[in-house]
């Protein structure tokens, strides 16, 4: 029986769960910084503002992650992006009015975008090819408990502590990702080589401007990465309102089911694409996803709506792995800094374009028809993966 690369390194161990704690200082604040922006006197719009330009600065930040892996290099640029979250967290300590909180949220989603495109990267650096799938899956997973316990955590905090206990925690939460992230190191071997592929990426993004920014290679998996996000936006967004409209009580038990079912099928669609390849995941939980919303289309109880969320736990958490592990396949090692902050990008800009234009679906119908319509985005999904796989298959012919 042959023996499987090492996965479980000093390396990974601690990109894992330094990743666990970025994330978790972020969920946190997502029911509970609303409330704080209201306090201060800030209006739907404002507020709805303020989740926003969070996620635009992480997209303007990754879009000169290249620039800065030439002049930092990527543990660097690691520690640069949590240290700014650390000051941003630290600095809604002095947030007071609703301006000075818009620059700090500014501030906040930069050091994000930055941190979130480098934890990829360099997890992917430490994960050994042959079990990149998996790998990627259970680093993701960090994802999914943050997505479960942050809010409740947060809401928590600030019911026992008041907002100066929810910061407190936040900050604690990330100096800990740095104490984390500190530790992490590159082996000489690749440090070398992580140079000279640098330098040549310098030479390549010389003579193409647009390769700063975007990594053209990994479109496909990040188009399909946007729609998605697309569809996941308008859950996040919607789904405790909707419960709430049909007189369901305590929503954040389908999010705990979501995260757990999440965790559960990464033990299943990691190794699955290692050893079959990105279609044998991509597609069969494409499918479950879609399931998962005309389950909420027909959802009148607490029991499917938490059916809702084992399907829709099992697609989201096996697709955005599973997609991310692709792009990583697709480039060079030198490019996996600026491709995976190309796939997180469309990523974040498919969730914000979801989160809109599915209100407004919800405004002019219901929830209801904006959860079949987030259905009919997987069929989408599946129409474009199959045009590629086809336009791949001539080409190879």
């Amino acid at each position: 029986m042959l023996q499987k690369d090492k996965l479980w390194t000093k390396n990974f161990v601690l990109l894992t769960f330094s990743n666990l704690f970025l994330f978790l200082a972020i969920e946190m604040l997502l029911p509970t910084l609303p409330l704080f922006a209201d306090e201060q006197g800030g209006s739907g719009s404002q507020i709805g503002l303020l989740l926003g330009v969070f996620t635009f600065s992480a997209v303007v930040s990754r879009l000169l992650i290249g620039i800065g892996l030439r002049r930092f290099g990527k543990r660097k640029m690691l520690l640069i992006g949590v240290v700014i979250c650390l000051l941003g967290m630290a600095g809604y300590y002095a947030a007071a009015s609703l301006s000075a909180l818009m620059v700090l949220r500014v501030v906040h989603g930069f050091g994000f975008g930055i941190a979130t495109a480098l934890y990829g990267t360099l997890v992917s650096d430490a994960i050994p090819a042959t079990r990149r799938g998996e790998g990627m899956g259970y680093f993701a997973m960090g994802n999914a408990v943050s997505f479960s316990v942050g809010p409740m955590m947060g809401l928590w905090l600030l019911e026992q502590y008041d907002y100066l206990g929810l910061f407190g925690a936040g900050v604690i939460f990330l100096f800990i990702t740095l104490v984390l992230t500190l530790l992490v190191r590159q082996p000489r071997a690749q440090v070398a080589e992580a140079a000279i592929s640098e330098a040549a990426a310098g030479i390549e993004s010389k003579a193409s401007p647009l390769s700063e920014v975007l990594e053209v290679k990994a479109l496909v998996p990040s188009i399909l990465g946007s729609l998605v996000g697309f569809a996941f936006g308008g859950m996040l967004s919607f789904v405790t309102l909707f419960s709430k409209d049909i007189g369901i009580e305590h929503t954040g038990y389908f999010f705990l089911v979501v995260a757990i079912s999440e965790v559960l099928i990464r033990f299943v669609s990691g190794p699955l694409f290692d050893r079959k390849g990105p279609f044998w995941v991509l597609f069969p939980t494409a499918v479950l996803c879609m399931i998962a919303s005309v389950l909420l289309y027909f959802t009148d109880s607490m029991g499917m709506l938490l059916l809702s969320g084992v399907f829709y736990g099992a697609g989201f958490g096996a697709l955005f792995p599973a997609l991310q592990a692709w792009v990583i396949n697709l480039v060079k090692p030198e490019r996996r800094g600026v491709a995976t902050a190309t796939y997180y990008n469309f990523f974040d800009i498919g969730i914000g374009l979801g989160s809109i234009l599915l209100g407004v679906v919800v405004t002019m119908t219901s929830y209801t028809t904006m959860f079949l319509l987030s259905g009919i985005l997987y069929v989408v999904f599946l129409i474009v993966y199959f045009a590629y796989l086809r336009r791949s298959a001539k080409a190879e012919g």
